[in-house]
């Protein structure tokens, strides 16, 4: 396999760095072959042979431990060429505080959007899924065109979007740093993000005219509830005024 023969490749490469220095056998050995058995322990009479060897595995600690890390990126390396690695989770995503230039409103309009797109519902829209999903917006795209949309965003390497990267697609267009051609602009225009037409600063300007926007029409309807109110509270005064009216009608006629 690939990694077999890479870790093969590592342990030469070190194997001949060790000869240049001319330090101990090389620890990567320790890392790529089975453990060897224990050595039998030395008579207590001899104290003298055991002395020169002390500071040998202080000087291999280091060069052990750098081989260990090294060969732990190249698996994982490995593992996310060949689609077989977890997304690493460094901390809880928190939307509202990691793109403060997004409402609330705004947010949850997005969120919806990746949850209609997200059939699989596991939190990621992959490529099949990315594929629906620019084919029902109305701009589809080749196999290439969208491996190259995922890989434009995608943080870990996973070759899927996640839904801080596919807020991330919408803070690059509204920081104009999508290109022209990319499917993403795309993606961001048929969302009404449109950085072509507007500029960076029309598409900045746009998540706040939306939130305006539904600031005012939310004001207009609490206004229109406010008057319907009015009008029923002033309907009541006159019907009470009128109901008082024909009963001192009604005493003054008796």
């Amino acid at each position: 396999m690939a990694s077999e023969e890479l870790a093969r490749k590592l342990q030469r490469r070190l194997q001949r760095e060790q000869a240049q220095e001319g330090g101990p056998e090389p620890a990567s050995q320790a890392a790529f072959a089975p453990e060897p058995a224990p050595e039998p322990e030395l008579p207590a009479s001899a104290p003298t042979a055991s002395a020169p060897t002390a500071s040998a595995p202080t000087a291999s600690a280091p060069t052990a431990s750098a081989d260990a890390e090294l060969s732990a990126q190249l698996s994982r390396r490995l593992d996310i060429n060949e689609g077989a690695a977890r997304p690493r989770r460094c901390k809880v995503f928190n939307p509202y505080t990691e793109f403060p230039e997004f409402s609330r409103r705004l947010i949850k309009d997005l969120e919806r959007m990746f949850k209609l797109y997200d059939s699989g519902r596991d939190g990621f829209i992959d490529l099949m899924e990315l594929k629906l999903m620019m084919e029902k917006l109305g701009a589809p795209q080749t196999h290439l065109g969208l491996k190259s949309m995922i890989k434009e965003v995608d943080e870990d390497f996973d070759g899927k979007l996640s839904f801080r990267e596919f807020l991330l697609i919408f803070h690059k267009a509204a920081a104009g740093e999508l290109q022209e051609e990319s499917g993403l602009l795309a993606l961001a225009k048929l969302s009404e993000i449109d950085v072509a037409l507007e500029g960076v600063k029309g598409a900045k300007d746009f998540f706040e005219a939306k939130v305006y926007a539904l600031s005012s029409a939310s004001k207009f309807e609490a206004e229109l509830r406010a008057e319907q109110e009015e009008r029923k509270r002033e309907e009541e005064k006159r019907r009470l005024r009128r109901a008082a009216f024909r009963e001192l009608k009604a005493a003054f006629s008796a």
